[in-house]
């Protein structure tokens, strides 16, 4: 059996998706960085961190991940508040940056880390779109403050890489792993 160590709708999504059965567990953890932590070295620590937290019987695979997005040599997480959400939105607006999913497959004490990493651009966005953004609830608990999925889908330009790791979960790195290959 497949546990997914989260709450997110996004990962439940793209699992029931893919056709890949599991049950949710969400973990509860302190998801703060340590210092001197780069943002992939983060996510994997985040993800392992998360599958750990949760109880699996023998020969259950627990998936826990962790998405974040980097700009300037900058992690982003989930805003904070309505005022860091539209810090994060301004330094995306007209520029690249990079979506980084850490993962952790744990079965037993055999656990694989890895990483997935997206090139997304944004269009420049005005202080109005900005506004009427974060007005509508969607960036308050999403990596970057922002959802490709949903009303955020109008900002992105180009994604160079996996669609569905910017939505937090790199469906295909997964099931390889999953296949063992």
């Amino acid at each position: 059996m497949l546990i997914l160590a989260s709450r997110s709708p996004r990962r439940h999504e793209i699992l029931k998706l893919a056709g890949i059965p599991f049950v949710a567990r969400p973990a509860e953890i302190d998801e703060t960085p340590r210092a001197g932590e780069d943002a992939c070295t983060y996510a994997k620590r985040v993800a392992r961190e998360k599958a750990e937290a949760v109880k699996a019987a023998p020969g259950d695979i627990v998936l826990g991940a962790d998405t974040v997005v980097v700009i300037d040599g900058q992690t982003l997480g989930k805003p904070s508040d309505a005022a860091d959400a539209a810090r994060m939105l301004r330094m995306l607006s007209g520029r690249e940056h990079i979506v980084i999913t850490g993962i952790c497959l744990l079965n037993g004490s055999r656990a694989i880390e890895d990483a997935e990493k997206t090139r997304v651009r944004f269009v420049p966005l005005s202080e109005e779109e900005i506004q009427e953004y974060i007005s509508t609830g969607e960036p308050m608990d999403k990596a970057g403050a922002y959802a490709i999925q949903g009303l955020g889908s109008k900002f992105v330009d180009r994604v160079e890489g996996c669609y569905f790791n910017v939505m937090g979960l790199p469906i295909a790195r997964v099931y390889r792993h999953l296949r063992g290959r």
